[in-house]
């Protein structure tokens, strides 16, 4: 699974709104990104998930920032993921939603962009958990030298 920390020139993040498909006061905020399909790699994963979920193409890839296990019920059956979060850049802030699955179409209403602060005083979920703490982190000390192992969610 490829995720994206896609941030702009004033170093907001964009993330998706999220819920389950037949549940919308069952919401929470996500980065983009999903699964590999076929042969591509998880670079490829990350930029056309991008594409798909917001639309967005003009975009620098960066290093995977973090790796984080997680295990999730949605539409009725348990996920089991192994995430990696690339940090992407772009000036590029409008988004249009034209590639979302079936799934997809039902169960995200949208997307925001969010400043650190925002982020840390929300009252919304938002996965990963710690994302305010881990995106004030690389805002003040840049990429890690080496992606970071979060700790395993199990929701």
């Amino acid at each position: 699974m490829a995720r994206v920390v896609l941030l702009d020139p004033q170093d907001r993040i964009l993330l998706l709104h999220g819920h389950e498909p037949d549940d919308p006061d069952d919401d929470w905020w996500f980065t983009p990104g999903g699964g590999l399909e076929g042969t591509e790699t998880r670079e490829e994963a990350a930029l056309r998930e991008l594409a798909e979920e917001t639309g967005i193409t003009d975009v620098e890839l960066g290093p995977v920032l973090w790796r984080r296990r997680c295990s999730f019920p949605f539409a009725g059956r348990r996920w089991d993921q192994d995430e990696w979060y690339y940090l992407a850049r772009t000036s590029q802030t409008a988004t249009a939603a034209t590639g979302l699955t079936e799934l997809e179409r039902r169960s995200v209403a949208g997307a925001r962009w969010w400043t650190c602060g925002e982020l840390a005083r929300a009252h919304e979920t938002v996965y990963p958990t710690r994302l305010a703490e881990l995106l004030r982190t690389l805002l003040v000390e840049g990429p890690p030298a080496r992606p970071v192992t979060l700790d395993t969610e199990i929701v």
